[in-house]
């Protein structure tokens, strides 16, 4: 059994704590219920800040690392794979690599994940078609939470011993420094997991 999700990592330290001169102002949340006009307003200007955030992210400068990893149940050992972006290609290549490393074991290989678009989508049909009675894909409920995906906490931990205070020159170098991270918490693992 295998636990997935996807983290982004950042090429420079991005700040944990902040420091405001003057007083800071508290965001107010309504009294009264929205509108329907007001609920549109709102989810236009989200997907409007999303697209300017998706797009900057794709900028071919090299900003950020996208991973996507999966922790073997009992054993504790993720399994990762670094892709340009997040999208149902990378996660079908992904299931491949997986796959390759499992399939020689006759056992039936079960993936947990969230219900991300990237896990859902109809294109994953002929892979899963393909790996039929060897891989099944479960996606957990609907804002379930974080807590019974383990990987979650593993990201965190992974996060600050990667770019805990630091900034990388290139996307190179935080690749490297990733990879040796990955390679450490096989010898001696830098999270335990809990298990729900």
């Amino acid at each position: 059994m295998l636990y997935e999700d996807e983290t982004i990592l950042w090429r420079f330290a991005l700040p944990r704590a902040g420091w405001w001169h003057g007083k800071a102002q508290r965001y107010r949340l309504p009294t009264r219920p929205l509108s329907p006009s007001q609920i549109k307003r709102e989810e236009a200007l989200k997907r409007q800040a999303w697209g300017r955030y998706r797009s900057w992210s794709r900028v071919p400068s090299g900003v950020l690392l996208s991973v996507i990893g999966a922790v073997q149940y009992g054993t504790s050992k993720v399994f990762y794979k670094v892709v340009p972006q997040f999208d149902t290609e990378g996660f079908r290549q992904y299931i491949h690599q997986v796959m390759a490393r499992f399939h020689h074991t006759g056992k039936e290989v079960v993936m947990v994940a969230d219900r991300s678009g990237i896990h859902r989508a109809h294109k994953l049909a002929s892979t899963l078609t393909h790996w039929h009675e060897r891989f099944r894909l479960y996606l957990l409920p609907a804002r379930c939470g974080h807590h019974l995906n383990p990987i979650e906490g593993f990201w965190r931990v992974l996060k600050d011993r990667i770019g805990a205070g630091r900034c990388f020159p290139d996307l190179h170098q935080l690749y490297q420094r990733t990879r040796r991270v990955l390679m450490a918490h096989h010898e001696r693992p830098i999270y335990t997991f809990h298990w729900t």
